[in-house]
């Protein structure tokens, strides 16, 4: 909330929030300050990173408001505690102060812009609790009560709160306009750094919500650029660190990503902020990638431990492990539980990868079909993407390999377009085998190298052993993927030419019985085989017996 009267200028291009607040902070150990000068102090306080000591310095504020009469100044000085507190997810001695503020301004009947300010967290409360069309109703009665005082804080975050209103209302197209006005007005320096980190997270949370990765990269470059300016600033806060991180994963930056997901994480912890469990949820991700194991799975369990479900990479990890029945079972016991927007589209995605690796092609089709449904989310190619990419990867498995290539083109498109180059190998990876099962080997060696180079150049292990694999085995050892057979079907056609019956089968690759069944059920059908000593002669015939 800036200082009463109209705000016509800009923030200064350049600023020191730790200068300033040492200033501030030394003025205030030498002389009484007034509530106004301790209210800029306070703000200095929550900018330079001491959100404690901003609590304590309003409160104060507060106090000597109160004794001169001084109610509106009161007023806004308790409206920058709930803000602080919000901020630490304080929520209910937040709304405490809340209430206090209102109750104060209702005893001044003349409308003020402390009045805009206080109806902000009472809309975000509306909005949390599912009351989309009041929480936009609110928004838009601060918009107006910021613009009657040119107040330009005051408009820019009731702004982005109700563009958020309108996307949770459906009406994406008019709320995302709102959200990228805001943050218009954020990165030219129209409003002040305290207002900026808001609309900033809150902007890339619903970026992130909607998988719209595009704009969410976008806008943080942007912003970067701004904070660069504010020396002494603490401008990524909570989940915006962790969400850094993942969008230099994305970028393929990996080892900036490293970094900042463990910065995040440290920093997160060490001042008991929101986040952890995000922050750590991408640490992890970055080493399972890249094949630390251990590493990945201390961190999931971090993630977990701080609130944050870690699936579905945790799963993902155990299918790197080759414990495909472990997989499984987490897979289907996260996809019963509710999930929405962008986490449901992770764990679906997810799912494709280990239904289809446990040979269960059906239940990855179901999974498919769930991801189209949640392609009406605004904006989003990241999850056209993710759709083509699974609808693919069932087709090739299932022998449908014409049918795989159109789905899979459409995939490498759109992730090269949205500059995610690890997403994009991926799919080279899969036009690779599509490519050799056609006969084509040109066509899969071009593919696999493209996929290797960028394997390589980031460190990810596991996939670029997968795809050296595929390079140094002759076509004719992997002839059986004309056929549609899986990697594990492969597994259970070896051992079945080794004479093993299912049971013993189940103990050798550590799954169950049922699922044998399953595999060797699938290897008669792709194969048009109706005894065991057929398969074993394919086998023979095929040379897969190494």
């Amino acid at each position: 909330m800036p200082d009463r009267g109209p705000r016509t200028g800009r923030t200064p291009n350049r600023h020191d929030w730790k200068k300033e607040y040492e200033e501030f902070a030394a003025r205030d150990r030498r002389t009484t300050l007034e509530p106004a000068d301790l209210e800029r102090l306070g703000i200095a306080a929550y900018l330079a990173g001491h959100e404690s000591e901003s609590i304590d310095i309003h409160t104060r504020a507060h106090n000597v408001a109160l004794e001169r009469g001084e109610t509106r100044q009161a007023a806004r000085s308790a409206f920058w505690i709930s803000f602080v507190l919000t901020g630490a997810r304080e929520h209910t001695r937040a709304a405490g102060w809340v209430a206090r503020a209102k109750r104060l301004l209702d005893e001044d009947p003349r409308e003020c812009v402390e009045c805009g300010y206080v109806m902000l967290p009472r809309a975000l409360a509306q909005a949390s609790s599912g009351d989309f069309a009041g929480a936009e109703s609110m928004f838009a009665a601060a918009e107006r009560i910021g613009q009657q005082f040119s107040d330009l804080d005051l408009v820019t975050l009731a702004r982005q709160g109700r563009g958020r209103a309108l996307v949770g209302l459906g009406r994406a197209t008019e709320g995302v306009a709102l959200l990228d006005e805001a943050m218009v007005s954020v990165t030219a320096g129209e409003v002040t750094p305290i207002a900026s980190g808001v609309v900033y997270c809150s902007v890339i949370s619903a970026c992130f919500e909607m998988l719209d990765i595009r704009r969410a990269h976008e806008w943080t470059e942007a912003l970067s650029d701004w904070c660069d300016s504010q020396s002494g600033l603490v401008p990524f806060r909570g989940e915006c660190l962790a969400h850094r991180s993942e969008i230099l994963r994305l970028r393929g930056r990996w080892s900036d990503a490293l970094h900042e997901a463990r910065h995040a994480y440290d920093e997160l912890v060490t001042a008991k902020r929101p986040g952890q469990g995000t922050a750590a949820y991408a640490l992890a991700e970055l080493y399972r990638l890249r094949g630390e194991i251990a590493d990945a799975e201390q961190a999931y369990r971090l993630a977990s431990e701080h609130g944050r479900t870690p699936y579905p990479g945790l799963a993902l990890l155990r299918l790197a492990q080759g414990q495909n029945e472990t997989a499984r079972a987490a897979i289907e016991r996260v996809m019963a539980e509710p999930a929405r927007g962008r986490q449901r589209a992770d764990i679906l995605f997810g799912a494709v990868e280990i239904f289809l690796a446990s040979g269960d092609g059906a239940a990855a089709r179901q999974a498919v079909d769930e991801l189209t449904t949640l392609e009406r989310i605004p904006s989003s190619d990241w999850l056209r993407a993710m759709t083509a990419s699974a609808r693919g990867a069932v087709h090739l498995a299932e022998r449908e390999l014409r049918q795989a290539l159109g789905p899979l083109r459409e995939a490498l498109a759109i992730w090269r377009n949205l500059n995610v180059p690890y997403e994009a190998a991926r799919v080279n990876v899969l036009l690779g085998r599509t490519c050799r099962a056609l006969g084509d080997e040109d066509g899969a060696r071009l593919e696999w190298e493209s996929a290797a180079r960028v394997f390589r150049e980031f460190g990810a292990s596991p996939a670029l052993a997968e795809v050296e694999t595929l390079m140094n085995v002759p076509a004719s050892a992997t002839q059986h993927q004309a056929d549609g057979l899986t990697a594990r079907e492969v597994e259970v056609l070896r051992l079945i030419a080794h004479g093993k019956t299912n049971r013993t089968i189940a103990h050798e690759l550590g799954i169950s019985e049922k699922t044998v069944a399953r595999h060797v059920s699938n290897i008669f059908a792709k194969l048009d085989l109706s005894t065991r000593a057929a398969a074993a002669a394919y086998a023979f015939t095929h040379r897969l017996m190494t």
